[in-house]
């Protein structure tokens, strides 16, 4: 059974660090692209970070570029998000994601639809 599993999520004020895990178990995803998506009340769901499947390229949305940083190891099956500077604009649950096709060369696609596994998701909280 494949699952993602996210962690390291809470409650914390603005200004503050926070960082988020993703364990895969079930299969490898070395091969495959991933990313942290987020969904706050009332809005759809955006992607916040990608990462290609070596971690040669990513992507990241404009309002967390500079403050949020996506990373990868491929031999713990695990993908990170750190979150520096929160903003209470932040808040929102967190999922992580696994493409469902293997893409050559440094490619970290950004649309939900091109992601096949995805984690139950884990809210993170920024006070003002």
């Amino acid at each position: 059974q494949v699952q993602l599993v996210e962690s390291g999520g809470g409650l914390v004020q603005a200004g503050d660090s926070l960082r988020l895990s993703c364990a895969a178990s079930g299969r490898t995803f070395s091969r495959n692209a991933m990313a942290w998506f987020r969904q706050a009340p009332g809005k759809e769901r955006e992607c916040v970070a990608a990462i290609s499947w070596s971690g040669g390229s990513t992507y990241y949305q404009g309002s967390v570029k500079g403050r949020f940083t996506i990373s990868r190891d491929n031999a713990k099956n695990t993908v990170y998000l750190q979150m520096n500077s929160s903003k209470p604009e932040d808040t929102a649950v967190y999922y992580c994601a696994a493409s469902g096709t293997y893409y050559s060369g440094n490619y970290a696609p950004t649309s939900e639809y091109e992601y096949a596994y995805w984690g139950q998701g884990t809210q993170v909280t920024v006070s003002s």
